[in-house]
């Protein structure tokens, strides 16, 4: 895991070594800074305040001394024989002579001239006492300190990396669960949180690959008892067809005829979206249009006595290889749609190279019922039949199989619902 627990941590304490290391160090420098320039100069001017207050006392007061400085002083009108030659020209004040080394203080009076020269060598040394050593004590101790925490951080982090460690391993269609059984977790895992969050997710594994266990168990069953009985109907159904039957048995046979094979079609499709997505069904190569044309005969029934014209356009002849009964399953959902809520007008299905369009004239939808149109159990009209399934079973159909389905509608001027077909 590149971006786990241990090594974001160590990223942390690592910026927090560089950031305190380059605040100490800051806090150093401002020390040396002080000492160089506050300190010398103070401990100057109090030397020179002093010489002069008791010389004006006692003429013969001696010069100050220091283990870092040296001193000078020139009465009023003497020579400067004795003093260093380049401090001739120097103002009152602070000097700074970095060619010799050397910090010096020049304090006139008028009784004279006092020169205080403090050895730039000695003033850097006394800044490593002072500010040196302790800033290289303090980093030490900074590091020491983020190290100790730093095991100890990644020692507490350890059980929950290996868990997600082994959690990342896993494989989504089988994961391998017994790695968290109690009795296989490592010592390290303690008795806190981590070894919580493991048999939790043991549980909670043990529950899927159970719930995964009876779908596979149902989707076998279910292809299995469901289609006996319509497999009975239709060959029933196809015996009665050569009987010599009055019209209206006919017809009733005929309708007998065409629920068993919408009824076979969609089971078909509720047993393709029960499988697993690795799972493939059954394909064929198929002409679009021959299904289309066999959902607009079993369609006409619905527009009996409804002035309503049913037609198919075709601007392409598009085939597709993929299971034949989604693609009808989903073209007759949306003329059924379209049949129950036209009451006048047209129906036009649409043959494109890339997609299926079925535009009507009926009721249309509002943009709140369009917004809920794929929503399972939802009807716009609770008055016409129905379970309220066709559209949601049509979108998941179509996300199943890269055909998305998009809906347009007015309402009063009718709806246009299409299937693209993404190759």
């Amino acid at each position: 895991m590149p971006q786990g627990l241990p090594r974001k941590i160590r990223i942390a304490f690592i910026l927090q070594v560089v950031m305190v290391g380059l605040a100490v160090v800051a806090a150093g420098w401002l020390v040396s800074l002080v000492i160089r320039t506050g300190l010398v100069r103070g401990a100057s001017d109090a030397e020179a305040r002093d010489f002069f207050q008791q010389r004006a006392l006692n003429a013969a007061y001696p010069l100050p001394h220091g283990r870092n400085f040296k001193s000078w002083f020139v009465p009023a009108g003497a020579s400067t024989v004795g003093v260093p030659a380049y401090f001739n020209g120097l103002a009152p004040g602070h000097h700074e002579l970095d060619g010799r080394d050397l910090q010096v203080r020049v304090a006139r009076q008028p009784s004279g001239t006092l020169y205080l020269a403090y050895d730039q060598e000695r003033i850097e040394r006394l800044t490593y006492a002072f500010a040196g050593l302790p800033i290289l004590l303090g980093l030490l101790g900074v590091v020491a300190v983020s190290f100790l925490t730093y095991r100890v951080s990644k020692r507490l982090v350890t059980p929950v990396n290996w868990l997600a460690r082994q959690v990342a391993a896993w494989d989504p269609r089988q994961p391998d669960i017994d790695v968290l059984a109690p009795h296989r977790l490592p010592p390290d895992i303690g008795s806190g949180e981590a070894r919580q969050l493991a048999q939790a997710l043991h549980t909670l594994g043990e529950r899927v690959e159970a719930f995964v266990a009876r779908e596979r168990n149902f989707t076998r069953d279910a292809s299995h008892e469901l289609r006996t009985p319509l497999t009975v109907i239709r060959v029933a159904a196809d015996l009665l067809d050569a009987e010599d039957l009055s019209a209206r048995g006919q017809r009733s046979l005929q309708r007998i005829q065409r629920a068993s094979r919408d009824m076979e079609a969609v089971i078909d499709a509720f047993l393709i979206l029960a499988r697993e997505a690795d799972i493939e069904p059954q394909r064929e190569h198929f002409a679009v249009s021959d299904i289309v044309a066999e959902e607009v005969d079993k369609v006409q029934p619905l527009l009996e006595g409804k002035p309503v014209e049913l037609r198919v356009v075709k601007r392409a002849e598009p085939e597709l290889h993929a299971p034949s009964r989604v693609l009808a399953v989903m073209v007759g959902n949306l003329l059924s749609n379209a049949c129950q809520y036209t009451d006048k007008g047209d129906i036009e299905v649409r043959i494109e190279e890339d997609r299926v369009s079925v535009r009507d004239t009926g009721i249309g939808m509002t943009r709140e019922t369009l917004q809920r149109a794929f929503d399972p159990f939802y009807r716009a009209d609770q008055d016409i039949g129905g379970m309220g399934l066709g559209l949601s079973v049509v979108r998941r159909l179509g996300e199943r199989f890269g055909w998305p389905v998009v809906l347009e509608s007015v309402p009063g001027s009718g709806t246009l619902a299409t299937i693209q077909f993404v190759r």
